[in-house]
């Protein structure tokens, strides 16, 4: 558990120090950041006309309102966080890159989500968006990075996918 911790805890510190330097926002992170802005864009162009999108910022051509989808709010904390708890936890490499993959496709899946619900509600009530934004989704992302790392773990080699039925004596 010890090595769990300490292994969680330097993998994350490395992470987001390397996530802060400038080359790797301009070549990485607002380049992610970005296309984040246009699938969401895509998405919502599929049932309303009047969405635009500009680099990280998403809009409505109909009222001007717009959300900027900055650094924190993109899903990348949220993966570093899962990608730390998973190279720190001991299983074969074929398995950590399978949770990495399912976990990227579940942060991202609920991060779209979080961006959408976030542009219609801003439209709706900036008091509801900003406490959904601060709060709400937040927690959310987290938990999606967190419920993911648990669901890897119960289906690991060796786990306990299903359990075993209880040893009767008679």
């Amino acid at each position: 558990m010890l090595r769990f911790l300490l292994v969680f805890l330097l993998v994350q510190g490395v992470l987001f120090g390397v996530e802060m330097l400038q080359p790797v926002q301009s070549a990485v992170i607002l380049p992610w950041t970005g296309w984040l802005a246009d699938a969401s864009g895509w998405l919502m162009s599929a049932f309303d006309s009047h969405v635009a999108t500009s680099g990280k910022i998403v809009s409505s051509t109909l009222n001007g309102f717009a959300v900027s989808i900055e650094p924190g709010c993109n899903g990348v904390e949220a993966m570093i966080v899962l990608l730390s708890a998973i190279l720190a936890f001991p299983a074969p490499p074929a398995y950590k890159l399978m949770g990495l993959l399912w976990g990227f496709v579940a942060i991202q899946g609920m991060n779209l989500l979080r961006i959408i619900s976030l542009f219609y509600l801003g439209q709706w009530s900036r008091e509801l968006f900003d406490w959904a934004h601060l709060y709400i989704w937040q927690a959310l992302i987290m938990l999606d990075a967190l419920v993911v790392f648990l669901i890897w773990i119960r289906y690991l080699p060796g786990g306990n996918a299903s359990p075993a039925p209880a040893e009767v004596s008679v």
